[in-house]
């Protein structure tokens, strides 16, 4: 087949491919031999993709992956400075790129590269012949140096955004035609590339000068005409490495390759070369979704480590996962047998369907029931009957269901039955459904759980992933029942037969996860975490976010009015510092204003080729401009108002007027616990109008809201396991800590100790937990760098068991892969031996681990004794937000309940760790928790 007319030829950029696959995953390596494979992953997930939807009409009939070769190209003997600046590739990456050439010669897709060229050439050579051909071309990057090639039959794709890059395109990224890019970028440059260009002009003074003048000769030739004294001095003096940079930006149409476009003809894979090679990467979903695309059997990937075979051979005969061979229960006869079964297991795996994902207000719908692996079955309750059309009647329910209150009667003293263990992924939230319809679970086991405390820090533990990782199975999606968008329904409008399916494979799945993970938690020694901090916190908070806290709309909606105000007040000065009206929220725009008009330093622009005003750039320019530090407060008020006085009125339950969050166990790595569905615990502290938010949080008529709150914890775990006699004796004296440290640091006295000497100690204090920087340091204080730097070198060396802690940490996360926590927790720290931006990250993370995680361990235990602590008292536990627990107790009984509250707080360690410093709780109560805190 000669190329020509009819045809159509895509061209995939695979050096961006390769890019974009490493910084959107997670790492991942081989289990078999730790090789890094996370990018390889990513980068045939896409290539599959792309074959997947490469069908109909605009199918390709030619393609080709383009990689840059390593090493120099010809523009280094242009310019020897040509992207001398870019930092080597992560040491991560580095084996994964041959690899990402075998995936696309496995792909049975060509695989071009060409020794001192880049892709780009190699793309821009068959893009033209392509074109001259008279045949089709689709570029598939996002590369803003290929859009000289768009127009007459070549186009672009970003597969990322799904979106077409034309000719108008290009003039809306650009201000010219596609004629003129290598004009516009040869005078603006590029940093990245370190392409010089004419400094001070940037992409949107470029186009306006092409325009004006027609092209970049033109226009260097009558530079002298320019009327800005700057701009025209500029051309006059750079009109040499102008013309040098357009030498790098051009692309090279005219390479011979050792390839023609008919060689780049579709070819459809040779299953087994491509079979072995994902088995070979141990990708075990792909594989799966390969080999039932290629109709042949999946190959089998063995898992190499002695742990997943000793938990596997606990159940070495477990049939394969089957959707269709699970039962539809119907009546009381077939669930009476299914209780029976239950009986004489001991255990069954049980999981809900509702209406949606709100426990407080979903209504059940069906429950699926497993006890031995591949032996599950779905109990539909309240499917609605089809009124053809794809309508559903109001309340006309589907034939073939049990009667609600029968079934639940029948599995009711199951579920309470203390000898039969009720297994759940996620389990909290079938907890509290189930508890909305008089029915009680206990006790319970969650493989949820499990996994975090096997694996925190390594994965998710979600049941989709845990099922892809250790089942080699991808459960049936959601979205293929209830669709997605306006158009989804609720599980409820799901036909039954599609609905046994997927439900009774959630608790099929769900019970083989147990299976693996349960002798896992003896192995790798964290079943003390889990049947102490995980398990039983787990009824704990379902009780929590049941009991709610009662928000006063009115509050909310008048604080609301009052930032309105304030921000139109802050609006209207900002426009005024700026000199002109713009939108306050578009990042963009305030860019232009920052650094065009008002020319303030530090401007940088993104890919996007837009100017990053990310917090931290506008705190450092707050010193030079008062215009930055009023954006950063109306962004805070902004804030306030769309995520807390706003949103938290749509939060409100209708039926108990209280908010109920939901508490997320497995959220971080270190134990902590996340707060969602609203967020909490991201209340801002620091500003007035944050605290405020705190005043809409109230406690019923004749109730006080009473909080409790561990005072400095982390700092006293750090001076316990650092060793550091000072700061343990100053607990147990109970100084005032930064005082103490200012006077240990800065040999001041302590009594008439200046304000700002002790704010700094703090701010040393509290940062170096999390392994400030003098950078960082300097931006909290408003101090020059060296004088943090130099406070941060000074308290390690008056502390020095502080750096001792850091590095034995540090060497102890690399040799072993995790950290612990005092109780045994297992923070699991993959990236520890990551190279470049991610390592300091890796490191300051390790080392504030053991320290946030213990913490948050510590009021877990506090959290688990609470209910038994304040029995028989009128008060109950609401919420949990970092340190502080918050109660709503009868007025009188105040006292009491914080007496038994404390005790149990400051004694929460014991007796499974002694430590040397005292734990001490800051307690108040109030009509709002802002009074109580």
């Amino acid at each position: 087949m000669t190329f020509g007319k009819g045809h159509h030829l895509h061209l995939i950029d695979g050096s961006a491919f390769i890019f974009r696959a490493y910084h959107a995953l997670p790492p991942l390596t081989r289990k078999s031999d730790g090789l890094p494979i996370g990018a390889v992953s990513g980068f045939c997930n896409m290539l599959f993709k792309l074959v997947e939807d490469n069908a109909g009409p605009d199918a390709p009939t030619h393609v080709a992956v383009i990689f840059d070769h390593s090493g120099k190209s010809f523009r280094n003997d242009i310019y020897d400075k040509y992207k001398a600046n870019r930092p080597p590739a992560p040491e991560d990456l580095v084996p994964q790129f041959p690899l990402t050439r075998d995936a696309t010669r496995a792909f049975n897709i060509a695989c071009i590269e060409v020794e001192n060229y880049e892709a780009d050439d190699i793309i821009a050579t068959l893009a033209c012949k392509a074109r001259d051909a008279g045949g089709r071309v689709t570029i598939i990057s996002s590369d803003k140096d290929l859009m000289q090639l768009v127009g007459d039959g070549v186009e672009m794709l970003d597969v990322m955004k799904n979106k077409r890059i034309d000719r108008d395109g290009v003039v809306e990224k650009f201000g010219v035609g596609p004629e003129r890019v290598v004009d516009v970028q040869a005078l603006a440059g590029d940093s990245v590339d370190n392409v010089p260009g004419a400094p001070g002009i940037g992409i949107k003074t470029a186009a306006l000068l092409i325009n004006e003048y027609g092209d970049l000769d033109s226009l260097l030739a009558r530079a002298e005409e320019i009327k800005q004294p700057k701009r025209r001095q500029t051309l006059i003096d750079n009109a040499e490495l102008i013309r040098i940079s357009r030498d790098l930006v051009k692309l090279d149409c005219d390479m011979d390759l050792d390839i023609s476009l008919d060689d780049l003809e579709v070819r459809e894979p040779e299953a087994e070369a491509l079979l072995e090679f994902l088995a070979s990467m141990e990708f075990r979903t792909l594989t799966k979704r390969i080999a039932d695309k290629l109709g042949v059997d999946t190959p089998v990937i063995p898992d190499t480590p002695r742990a997943i075979e000793a938990a596997q051979a606990d159940a070495p005969d477990a049939p394969p996962i089957t959707p269709d061979s699970y039962e539809w229960v119907k009546d009381a006869a077939a669930l009476k047998e299914w209780i029976d079964l239950i009986y004489s297991r001991g255990w069954v795996a049980i999981d809900t369907e509702t209406t949606g994902l709100d426990e407080m207000q979903a209504d059940l719908v069906g429950i699926s029931l497993c006890v031995n692996a591949g032996h599950a079955c779905y109990i539909p309750l309240a499917h609605k009957a089809s009124a053809g059309d794809d309508l559903f009647a109001s309340d006309a329910l589907a034939e073939g269901q049990m009667d609600l209150e029968t079934a639940l009667e029948m599995l009711k003293p199951v579920l309470a039955d203390p000898s039969i263990l009720k297994i759940g992924q996620n389990l909290k939230y079938d907890a509290k459904i189930l508890k909305r319809y008089g029915l009680e679970m206990a006790p319970i086991d969650d493989t949820m759980l499990m996994s975090y405390a096997l694996h925190a820090g390594e994965h998710g533990h979600g049941m989709d992933t845990l099922s892809d990782r250790y089942l080699s199975h991808e459960p049936i999606p959601i979205k293929s029942l209830l669709g997605s968008g306006k158009s989804a329904v609720t599980f409820d409008k799901v036909p039954i037969e599609d609905a046994v399916k997927y439900a009774a494979e959630d608790a099929d799945i769900t019970l083989r996860l147990w299976q693996l993970f349960k002798p896992q938690l003896h192995v790798k020694q964290v079943t003390t975490v889990y049947e102490t901090l995980e398990r039983p916190l787990s009824p704990v908070l379902a009780q929590m976010e049941m009991n709610g806290v009662m928000v006063d709309r009115d509050v909310l909606s008048r604080m609301s009015n009052a930032f309105a105000q304030k921000m139109a007040a802050l609006e209207a000065e900002i426009h005024e510092k700026a000199g002109q009206p713009f939108n306050v929220g578009s990042p963009a725009q305030l860019g232009e204003i920052l650094f065009d008009k008002l020319e303030l330093p530090g401007g940088k622009r993104g890919k996007n080729g837009k100017y990053s005003t990310g917090a931290d750039i506008l705190e450092d320019l707050a010193t030079e401009h008062e215009l930055p530090g009023l954006v950063l407060d109306w962004r805070q008020l902004s804030k306030l108002k769309s995520t807390y006085t706003d949103a938290l009125q749509d939060h409100i339950n209708p039926e108990t007027g209280r908010v109920h969050t939901s508490y997320v166990q497995t959220g971080a790595n270190t134990g902590r616990l996340a707060s969602t569905d609203p967020n909490l615990q991201n209340i801002p502290v620091r500003s007035e109008e944050g605290r405020r938010i705190r005043e809409a949080f109230v406690a019923p008529e004749g109730k006080v809201l009473a909080s409790l709150d561990y005072s400095q914890i982390e700092l006293r775990i750090l001076a316990h396991v650092a060793g550091i006699d000072s700061l343990k004796q100053a607990f147990r004296d109970g100084l005032d800590i930064h005082a103490m440290t200012a006077s240990e640091m800065f040999g001041v006295p302590i009594e008439g100790m200046d304000p700002m000497v002790r704010r700094q100690a703090k701010a040393i204090n509290f940062g170096v937990i999390y392994g400030i920087s003098g950078f960082g340091l300097a931006r909290n204080l408003r101090i020059p760098r060296k004088d943090a730097q130099e406070f941060i070198d000074r308290y390690f060396e008056r502390f020095p068991g502080i750096r001792s802690y850091m590095d034995e940490t540090v060497a102890f996360a690399k040799e072993h892969g995790y950290v612990r926590t005092l109780f045994g927790r297992k923070i699991h720290t993959p990236e520890i031996a990551a190279k470049g931006p991610k390592a300091g990250f890796a490191k300051r993370a390790a080392i504030n681990a053991p320290i946030q995680g213990t913490a948050a361990d510590i009021i877990r235990r506090a959290m688990i004794r609470m209910p038994a602590a304040i029995e028989g008292l009128p008060a109950k536990m609401l919420l949990q937000v970092h340190d502080e627990l918050i109660f709503e107790v009868e007025e009188q009984a105040a006292e009491e309940t914080i007496e038994r509250v404390r005790n149990v707080m400051e004694t929460a360690a014991a007796p499974a760790v002694h430590l040397d410093v005292p734990l001490v709780v800051d307690a108040g109560t109030g009509r709002n928790w802002a009074e109580a805190h």
